[in-house]
């Protein structure tokens, strides 16, 4: 039962790196997308292709802390407590970015949107760049057992730490640009596209890069996690690799559908290698899977309570990212055959 609650853990955490990495990701396009007149377009797009999902993106975070908290309780008050700091500065950028995001457009005056714009865009990098820091704390077996016993500050201002938290930033810009390029395809917004297709392709280049040098980096910071990632887990970063490639070819080749799904398989890939680098131990160097996981009872009631409430989840989400993908929940949308209806109506005296 153990390694099936870990299989839960996973998969939600796959979730929030593919779905939440591209909502954190935009933030960076945001930022660099120029003055208030030049970047009015990439700005628009990005709060049209995040403003249905963003917030049902966050599910999968809470889903992960729940599954960490109630399967695993002594790993998760030893990551929370070791780690504190970073998983602190996490938070408070969570906070402000959603805030930003949803009062940006209410904003009354040109500096009030330069201020929520920037608080939006930084805390999209801070994210990221944390929750990063915060896997390679853990993965590179700097979190022992107990109640803040690791140090609160090398567990996450490491060298692995820090390179993971860089790819979080690279590989969240590259899914959003790859994602956005498929929004604005749809809508036959062929500028933007192609500006989105461009930074698709680029931002490709810069992950695959950081991801090549943290590998130098794990090697020597972090052994025994380069030498899993070398290997039970190398099909699955080479896989990773691989997906990443067709990425940017797709992206070039203008089929940004298909870029969406490569692009998701090569970011899931990498958790997956992960999951094998460090198998079975659970905390490197201090607990296993078995070690860590709650008694049997618990166990049971976790798997039943998830399965339950992803039978709810899953079709919600999956109608939403319909509605979404579609073109539906857009402002402009009319259905087939509306503006004949709009036509056929008598006007009112």
């Amino acid at each position: 039962m153990a390694d099936a609650v870990l299989v839960l853990l996973l998969v939600g955490l796959t979730a929030y790196a593919v779905l939440g990495g591209a909502d954190f990701g935009a933030g960076l396009w945001d930022l660099t997308a120029g003055g208030a007149r030049r970047g009015a377009g990439v700005r628009d797009a990005i709060a049209r292709g995040m403003g249905p999902v963003w917030e049902a993106n966050h599910v999968w975070l809470i889903f992960v802390l729940v599954i960490l908290w109630t399967g695993f309780s002594v790993a998760f008050g030893s990551i929370m407590s070791t780690l504190a700091v970073a998983l602190f500065a996490a938070a408070v950028g969570i906070i402000l970015r959603g805030a930003a995001f949803a009062f940006r457009g209410e904003a009354g005056t040109v500096a009030q949107q330069r201020l929520l714009g920037g608080t939006f865009a930084l805390s999209s990098l801070i994210v990221p760049f944390f929750l990063g820091a915060v896997v390679g704390g853990v993965a590179s077996g700097r979190v022992p057992v107990g109640n803040a016993t690791g140090d609160l500050v090398t567990s996450w201002a490491n060298p692995t730490s820090l390179m993971i938290g860089l790819i979080a930033i690279a590989t969240g810009a590259h899914l959003a640009a790859v994602y956005l390029a498929a929004d604005t395809h749809r809508r036959g917004e062929r500028d933007l596209a192609d500006a989105f297709r461009w930074r698709g392709a680029l931002s490709g280049v810069v992950a695959g890069s950081v991801a090549l040098i943290g590998l130098v980096v794990v090697r020597s910071d972090a052994r025994p996690l380069f030498d899993g990632l070398t290997g039970d887990g190398l099909p699955l970063v080479i896989l990773s690799g691989v997906a990443g490639i067709a990425t940017i070819a797709l992206v070039w080749a203008r089929r940004p559908a298909w870029a969406r799904l490569t692009a998701a398989l090569a970011v899931g890939s990498v958790i997956g290698a992960w999951a094998l680098a460090q198998a079975p131990e659970f905390l490197p160097g201090a607990l296993t899977v078995d070690q860590a996981a709650s008694d049997d009872a618990t166990l049971a009631a976790v798997l039943i309570a998830a399965g339950v409430g992803l039978c709810v989840l899953i079709p919600s989400l999956v109608l939403l990212y319909r509605l979404a993908l579609g073109g539906r929940l857009d402002p402009s949308y009319r259905p087939l055959g509306a503006d004949r209806a709009d036509d056929d109506l008598e006007p009112v005296a």
